[in-house]
């Protein structure tokens, strides 16, 4: 494969991937606000909890019709351009997708069908119980894909035998430290993004003046899950970056436009990056920034690109290690300047619910709404992070990317169904968007519909 066909490749699964996640987080937050709602109708018995849970179910049901079909897609994509890297890891990958597949999948499907169809027609306590394994199973889904992934980014539990990989201890591969960092920032993302959804949605009806008991209550419950969950997720980025100082301290310097080992090292709020020759033209850092953000000391050193550079030849063998770094580096601040502008506007919008104004703040609620792009530009640009800040290794210091694709695979098939994709995804999410403004601009209707 040459090089063309190698980026289109990596173009194909990084737009794709993308498109799907954005569908994944929110189905992963709002299961569990549509489970809550229901809950408060069958412990409380008012009935706009029941339209409530009805409503948003609604667009949980659209969003996650879109997130299965999209996931089916990327999972053919291993044997189609990176047959090489299924070859190699493929006995790792198999049991963590099947055990996905058998029981989180399968169950959740059962349940979501009985739960659609089922109001009215069984007791409230089992419906009730239907959209909690439907939560639950989704949460628990994730975890499994997760594991996988966490696995090229920090392989444990694998032996090396005639030239692929094969897992051989299962309580290491599903405790890797690396997915308890990234499974808890991604599940609380989707909590942000659900948080979000519930609350711009719900500003649309308040700033109408339509509904405004059942919106300000949606409101409301969407604000609580933002509070908690930006909090949070800027608490376990912050301990995840630490993490990656120790076990991928070449993704951390990348993303921080660190070429030189300092110590003490600065934080580097702005810089020009000449890639080229692996320097900063320019730069505005805050001395010891970093050094107490990655090691909390105000002393401790951070290893520069340069001399990991150096590292990594000594290690692995001649070749280039250092990832795309103006691409990481303003895609982690980008990240970070929204998760702080996030849990400003959560703490504004508490405050005027807290003296009973909110519905009479028109701005705030206009700000909320058209703040609802943020949550999923901060998801693909931690996925960004994650993902290119890994490269050259597609299994990290095990496979390069370039030694994971498809051998036999030409650059016109992948131009081919790259552009198939890109039409397809584009009707898909026109449709999804025509579906759920339909069903937002009906609202919520009464409880026997």
């Amino acid at each position: 494969m040459d090089d063309t066909a190698l980026i289109l490749a990596r173009l194909q699964f990084g737009l794709t991937l993308t498109y799907h996640f954005w569908f994944v987080g929110l189905t992963l937050g709002l299961s569990i606000l549509v489970a809550l709602m229901e809950t408060f109708y069958v412990r409380l018995g008012e009935q706009n909890y029941k339209l409530m849970a009805k409503f948003w179910g609604k667009l949980f049901l659209v969003n996650y019709a879109v997130g299965i079909a999209t996931g089916l897609v990327n999972e053919f994509q291993f044997g189609m351009n990176w047959s090489e890297y299924s070859r190699f890891v493929g006995s790792v990958f198999g049991p963590p997708l099947a055990f996905e597949a058998l029981t989180a999948f399968f169950v959740e499907s059962v349940a979501i069908g009985i739960w659609v169809y089922g109001w009215n027609k069984v007791s409230r306590r089992v419906h009730l119980s239907l959209i909690w394994v439907v939560a639950i199973a989704a949460n628990y889904s994730a975890f499994w894909i997760l594991s996988a992934n966490s696995f090229m980014q920090h392989p444990v539990g694998y032996v090396f035998n005639n030239g692929r990989l094969e897992l051989n201890d299962l309580a290491a591969f599903i405790t890797n430290p690396y997915l308890f960092y990234q499974y808890s920032h991604t599940v609380l993302s989707g909590l942000v993004l659900a948080g979000y959804f519930v609350m711009a949605v719900s500003a649309y009806y308040l700033l109408r003046r339509e509904h405004l008991d059942l919106f300000l209550r949606s409101f409301k419950i969407g604000l609580v899950c933002a509070m908690i969950s930006t909090v949070s997720v800027v608490g376990t980025g912050h301990f995840y970056n630490q993490y990656l100082a120790h076990t991928q301290p070449m993704k951390m310097a990348a993303s921080e436009a660190l070429w030189e080992t300092i110590e003490p090292t600065p934080f580097i709020f702005f810089a020009l990056i000449d890639e080229k020759n692996r320097r900063n033209t320019y730069q505005l850092a805050l001395p010891s920034g970093l050094s107490a953000l990655a090691y909390n000391s105000l002393n401790a050193p951070v290893t520069g690109m340069n001399d990991l550079q150096s590292e990594f030849v000594e290690r692995y063998g001649p070749g280039y290690y250092i990832p795309a770094v103006t691409l990481l580096f303003w895609s982690f601040r980008g990240m970070v300047a929204i998760g702080f502008w996030l849990v400003f506007l959560t703490a504004l919008n508490a405050w005027y619910c807290r003296k009973q104004q909110l519905e009479c703040s028109p701005v705030l609620l206009k700000a909320t709404m058209w703040s609802l792009p943020l949550p999923y530009l901060a998801s693909t640009l931690g996925w960004i992070m994650a993902e290119m800040g890994r490269q050259p290794w597609l299994v990290y210091g095990l496979q390069l990317t370039q030694q994971g694709v498809s051998k036999v695979v030409s650059s016109a098939s992948i131009w081919t169904s790259l552009l198939a994709y890109a039409v397809v995804y584009a009707g898909v999410a026109l449709a999804a968007l025509y579906i759920a403004r339909k069903i937002i601009l009906k609202g919520p209707g009464n409880a026997q519909e």
